[in-house]
């Protein structure tokens, strides 16, 4: 066979294997409608992918941002709700305008500060919105009575009442309650109690047993939550069975398990019908405080936040005019032990003593005496109570 003859069978050959390589190839990248099938084609080639998406930036939480903002002294003075005369906007103005306290508190029988919107220019003078408290419970324990009318007692609402009555009554009480300015009351009271009615609790209870006293102080917080008021269960672990007046002097409640059967059932059932605060009270309990009152002891927060489940806020009662605490404690060491065991709030109703007690506070921050971390959170739940952020 000549060389030119096989130069042109190689030739052949070749170009069957080029067709037939071809073939196969376009086999592979046509589907049956003749469109490619992912592979990269010259147009493909020339065009670059767009980038693979992302998850997009988390939002970031506002009350974050606000803290963030603002000053170390400024994150102590809202976790302070200070009492103020009712009489007249002064007072208030300085504690709110110059020292950026997160709440005032409204007491006595004056209520000039609850008519003709004097409060707006309270308002006005705070950065952050402002808590404005007050402890209407009905009976002996009202604030708004001369201008609003008398609300009964626990004790006569819950034996003349059905619950849907109390809830429609306390409705209209926060709905006047909040046209005037308030955003926070001190009620209702859930301790359990067969005291006198004129006792320290008293008449203040809706009742000793702690199903029907859990069932109304429901339908008062209920009522509070519809007029927009953030309702306060109150006085944790319970006062009711307590030794006697924590306004006078210290005094111990029943052991822990006694508490756990009867007076804690409200704090463990009510968080979960809406939102409530819990005021914790000057009360020892004898197997579980080593002989500090509730409202400055770690181990009874532990209970709330722990045992109970509950998340919300939580204030002391009253730190500077209540001798189970201030016979034994200067205000700005109660406050400083308060913020400490875990209250987000700190209160005290005979107002003043602010600057102090900040000056205090700062000296705890750089100390190392509050937890960093204890704090923001206790900051957050203040913020978010007031819808701050």
């Amino acid at each position: 066979m000549t060389s030119s003859r096989v130069g042109r069978r190689r030739r052949a050959r070749l170009l069957l294997v080029a067709l037939g390589a071809g073939a196969l190839l376009g086999a592979c990248l046509l589907t049956p409608d003749g469109t490619t099938d992912g592979a990269p084609t010259a147009q493909h080639l020339l065009k670059p992918e767009p980038p693979a998406t992302s998850e997009p930036e988390p939002e970031p939480d506002p009350c974050a941002v606000l803290i963030e903002a603002m000053t170390p002294r400024d994150r102590l003075a809202q976790r302070l709700m200070v009492g103020v005369d009712p009489s007249g906007p002064a007072a208030a103005l300085v504690v709110v305008g110059q020292d950026h306290v997160g709440g005032v508190f409204l007491g006595g029988n004056a209520t000039d500060l609850l008519v003709d919107q004097a409060l707006a220019p309270v308002r006005d003078a705070a950065a952050i919105p402002l808590t404005v408290a007050v402890d209407d419970e009905g009976g002996r324990v009202q604030r708004i009575d001369a201008l609003d009318g008398d609300l009964p007692s626990p004790r006569v609402m819950a034996a003349t009442m059905t619950p849907e009555q109390v809830r429609a009554a306390a409705a209209d009480r926060g709905t006047k309650l909040r046209a005037r300015g308030v955003t926070l009351d001190f009620a209702p009271v859930v301790d359990l109690s067969t005291q006198p009615d004129g006792s320290v609790i008293g008449d203040r209870s809706f009742s000793a047993d702690p199903e029907v006293a859990t069932r109304y102080a429901g339908a008062f917080a209920a009522g509070l939550r519809d007029a927009g008021l953030l309702p306060v269960l109150k006085h944790f672990p319970g006062h009711g069975s307590a030794s006697g007046d924590s306004h006078r002097g210290a005094v111990s409640t029943p052991p822990l398990d006694t508490l756990r059967a009867n007076d804690l059932r409200p704090y463990r059932e009510l968080p979960a019908e809406g939102a409530v605060a819990v005021m914790t009270g000057h009360l020892t309990v004898p197997d579980l405080t080593e002989g500090v009152p509730a409202s400055l002891s770690p181990q009874a927060y532990q209970v709330l936040r722990g045992e109970l489940g509950f998340d919300g806020l939580t204030i002391t009662d009253d730190l500077g005019a209540m001798r189970a605490v201030s016979d034994r404690y200067p205000l700005p060491e109660a406050v400083l032990l308060a913020l400490r065991s875990g209250a987000d709030i700190a209160f005290w109703s005979s107002g003043g003593r602010v600057v102090e007690v900040l000056d205090r506070l700062e000296a705890a921050v750089a100390a190392g005496e509050l937890d960093p971390a204890a704090a923001v959170a206790s900051l957050q739940r203040v913020l978010r109570a007031k819808a701050a952020c």
